[in-house]
């Protein structure tokens, strides 16, 4: 057992854990955000996708006890159904969901990959790694590959997408 402390959606939490605890299962489990699901549990599916420290991860990747300090953002610290965040919003007015499991996941990393293009950060289809990524439909896809939608609702999430970095698809 070990304890941890991290902030989760703005919030200071500290939690006595098995020292093999995912992030996923402390968030689930001992905190009841289900809102972040468990997938393949592998890190194939992301699902399972939340932001630390601003960089999106696979949560069911890495152990809880890691994360001492981080601050954590899970789909329930983005938007509240009262006040949707401006993601959640596009991914409700263009249909980027069928069944909705993968949505958590699909919009935190969606966030994630438009904030890692505002700072520059190339991918592997950046054509020159010196010169800033251009938001086009084959950077946004790429940079969303970790993330399944098995009803395929991709041209529908990236649409919402656009939308919210402020160009058409």
């Amino acid at each position: 057992m070990a304890k941890v402390s991290f902030v989760v959606n703005g919030e200071a939490r500290t939690l006595d854990l098995d020292t093999r605890t995912t992030l996923l299962d402390a968030l689930r489990e001992h905190l009841h955000l289900t809102g972040t699901k468990k997938g393949c549990d592998h890190g194939q599916c992301g699902a399972c996708t939340v932001m630390v420290d601003g960089r999106r991860i696979n949560s069911c990747l890495t152990l809880a006890v890691m994360h001492e300090g981080d601050d954590i953002t899970t789909i329930e610290g983005l938007g509240t159904p009262q006040k949707l965040h401006p993601m959640q919003a596009a991914f409700v007015k263009h249909d980027g969901y069928q069944c909705g499991y993968c949505t958590p996941g699909q919009i935190c990393s969606a966030v994630a990959a438009l904030d890692e293009i505002k700072a520059g950060i190339p991918s592997h289809v950046s054509a020159d790694l010196t010169a800033p990524p251009q938001l086009t439909a084959i950077e946004l896809r790429e940079r969303m590959s970790g993330n399944i939608c098995r009803c395929g609702a991709y041209s529908n999430i990236l649409d919402a997408i656009a939308e919210v970095a402020g160009r058409t698809s």
